[in-house]
């Protein structure tokens, strides 16, 4: 299946693919990719670019995981603090 050409301009040639996808080459008929293909197909109206929702971030996960960590460090403490007392009463 071929691309068919749907817009000409001084700098790009936009090509629709088979797949209902956009291929952009330069003048120079090299492929073009990333930001400046965006920008291309954004000035030739072509595509929408719209913003991702802000997604829920879980709250428990880190609450956990922080919980975790104080219990370790508390333990940790306790058991360096029972290893001076030790020292000490030797």
């Amino acid at each position: 299946m071929a691309m068919q050409l749907v817009k000409k301009t001084s700098d790009y040639k936009i090509f629709k693919r088979g797949d209902g996808r956009f291929a952009v080459q330069n003048a120079n008929g090299k492929p073009v990719n990333g930001e400046e293909k965006v920008k291309a197909l954004l000035a030739e109206d072509l595509i929408k670019v719209t913003l991702p929702s802000p997604a829920a971030e879980p709250e428990a996960e880190p609450e956990v995981a922080e919980a975790a960590v104080e219990a370790e460090s508390e333990e940790a403490a306790e058991a360096e603090a029972e290893a001076s007392e030790d020292v000490a009463a030797e």
